[in-house]
């Protein structure tokens, strides 16, 4: 019987890794330690395939080269590599995205495509995320059962470059519209929120909902360090 290997690191991927592996062919294993993910713990479980959704660290070159490493990209590549993917779509106006699994390489987001599943941006960034993590553990259900070949990505490279949390404060010349895009983008857990500073307080704001021309928030309110 195979073995396979989830690393993750986020609660949302391993409570569907806790649901759903168990009705998985095969026996599997969680990594959420980097300390865990070494070339000798690996060989030892010599695993058919590695999943990576939602790993934040640089896996090592021996590692990719001698396991099928499969990482999970929130675009449709090569549109999009590089980091912040959902941030970055929803700020250019996108509603709607591909989640990408693809062979990792040394090289970030630039490996051959197992497949991809339509994603959709509506909601916080929290609920986009749990409904990548379902959408995610489907597709590895998929290639366990499949094993589907690998086709090299195809058209023009697009590249996005990872956010940083002082990209997260408001800018108040934008309209309700993209100020909604703005605080939903970033509510999600671990995540910087949307905010403005005013005076020495700083303002975060979740749960954005539009009404009739109107947006309201919730507001968290803490001195600006």
């Amino acid at each position: 019987m195979n073995n396979y290997v989830v690393a993750t690191i986020k609660d949302w991927n391993i409570a569907q890794y806790n649901k759903r592996t168990p009705a998985y062919n095969g026996n599997w294993h969680l990594i959420t330690d980097k300390k865990e993910l070494t070339y000798s713990h690996l060989k030892h479980l010599n695993p058919k395939y590695i999943f990576f959704p939602h790993w934040s660290w640089i896996v090592p070159e021996e590692i990719i080269h001698n396991f099928n490493c499969v990482c999970f990209h929130m675009t449709d590549l090569p549109y999009g590599r590089g980091g912040s993917p959902m941030q970055n779509l929803i700020s250019l106006g996108h509603t709607t995205t591909k989640l990408s699994a693809l062979k990792m390489e040394e090289s970030i987001d630039t490996g051959p495509i197992y497949l991809k599943r339509a994603l959709s941006l509506e909601g916080t960034a929290q609920q986009i995320f749990l409904r990548c993590s379902a959408l995610t553990f489907d597709m590895i259900q998929f290639i366990v059962n499949e094993n589907p070949e690998v086709t090299p990505q195809e058209g023009p490279v697009t590249a996005f470059s990872r956010r940083n949390p002082s990209q997260s404060v408001i800018d108040t010349n934008l309209d309700l519209d993209a100020i909604f895009d703005h605080i939903r983008m970033l509510d999600a857990d671990s995540y910087p929120k949307a905010y403005i500073k005013h005076g020495k307080y700083k303002l975060e704001f979740t749960n954005a909902t539009k009404n009739n021309g109107a947006l309201t928030a919730n507001i968290k309110l803490t001195l600006f360090e």
